[in-house]
């Protein structure tokens, strides 16, 4: 089925399990395909194909995709009527169903983005462990588990004006930092570090720019248009889509739980650290209650800042110097949210504070836990029982 035809050089066709781009006049490609990869000016077709379903599916079709790429791509472009060396492909276990196209304009220039993508197992951030190491053609496993390959962001890139071959890798560079802040500001957690993701293990692209139009433009960075309509439409496109294959919106990431999940927790395990410090009944109210607690608005915006204030000491812009005041006093922010007693920040900085917390991930989880009980215990109380904050 044709989608659309974008500024008379392109049309994007969507059949089962694959959307491909087919060019109407000739343009560069800049791709990372196994086997048409790199600067081409010869392809006529790019293309997206699902190759296997997102969790324990082991398809034939997706062992070709690593042990014969040519092999994958002669029968795809086969099944699908495409001339298998004019292509550079794309795979992926996402649903080709939940694509999203966004699409940007100034002035005669049209920027195009259309978007697969699912982060829910393979998210990761640059610089995390590696599983494989690859020589002579032979990817040997060097980590301790198994890669969870089933989660990648592809990205078809489409541009109404011919770039110069260093715009071209220049465009790659805007559209991997448009994907990455869409990342971080859904807040998406690496699946293999402590750290937030900056993309999966197998993210791919495909960026087409139209040839042979006037004065070839040199420019794809952020202070450029061409630069900041990759930037929006990336950005948007992978939003859309993330939100349609892996619900993952904003609201959906209204949660203490997912910001400290990268730290070693689960929603069970930091309940129950939770109630470890509760009587029985309060215990099992927070239990019955514990998805209304943990996703209130104001309680999520205390953990992540105490999360975030982590992340600062990590990098070394804050000094380890100071953990047990910010945990004390973050700490209390989170009690207070959840309690809704402000006027007892104090009270409950003091408690925090008299139990020093290293600076270690459990040893953080350890202080959420507390500081939530806190709140937890004085959020139904009297007001003739709120003098002191009391220890169980």
């Amino acid at each position: 089925m044709l989608l659309g035809t974008y500024y008379e050089g392109v049309e994007i066709h969507r059949e089962e399990k694959i959307v491909h781009a087919r060019f109407l006049v000739p343009h560069r490609v800049i791709s990372t395909c196994h086997v048409a990869g790199g600067l081409r000016d010869d392809l006529t077709h790019l293309y997206n194909h699902q190759s296997c379903e997102p969790s324990g599916h082991h398809h034939p079709v997706h062992r070709l995709v690593l042990k014969d790429p040519s092999a994958y791509r002669r029968l795809i472009c086969a099944r699908h009527g495409l001339p298998d060396e004019e292509c550079a492909t794309l795979g992926t276990a996402a649903n080709m169903r939940y694509l999203a196209i966004q699409r940007e304009k100034y002035r005669d220039l049209e920027v195009v983005a259309l978007c697969t993508g699912g982060v829910e197992t393979n998210a990761g951030r640059a610089g995390d462990p590696a599983s494989v190491f690859e020589s002579g053609g032979i990817f040997e496993r060097i980590g301790k588990e198994e890669p969870l390959a089933h989660g990648t962001i592809n990205t078809l890139l489409l541009i109404s004006r011919e770039l110069t071959a260093g715009a071209m890798v220049r465009a790659v560079m805007t559209a991997t930092e448009a994907k990455t802040a869409a990342l971080q500001e859904l807040a998406v957690n690496s699946r293999y570090s402590d750290g937030l993701a900056t993309g999966t293990g197998t993210d791919q692209i495909g960026i087409a720019s139209r040839l042979h139009t006037d004065h070839p433009l040199t420019g794809a960075g952020k202070h450029c248009v061409l630069g900041e309509l990759i930037g929006k439409a990336v950005h948007d496109a992978v939003r859309a889509t993330l939100a349609l294959q892996n619900e993952l919106t904003p609201e959906g990431q209204r949660s203490a739980v997912i910001h400290l999940e990268r730290l070693g927790t689960t929603g069970h395990l930091l309940q129950e650290e939770i109630a470890s410090h509760l009587s029985e009944a309060d215990a099992t109210l927070l239990r019955n209650n514990f998805k209304c607690v943990e996703r209130d608005p104001l309680v999520v915006a205390a953990v992540a800042a105490i999360v975030h204030l982590r992340d600062k000491v990590v990098w070394g812009i804050l000094p380890p110097g100071c953990v047990p005041e910010l945990w004390a006093t973050y700490g209390a922010q989170i009690a207070a949210a959840v309690s809704g007693d402000y006027a007892r920040l104090d009270a409950y900085r003091q408690a925090l504070a008299a139990r020093r917390q290293a600076f270690a991930n459990g040893d953080l989880i350890q202080l959420v836990a507390h500081a939530m009980s806190l709140g937890f215990r004085e959020k139904w109380l009297e007001p003739a029982a709120e003098e002191e904050c009391h220890e169980p």
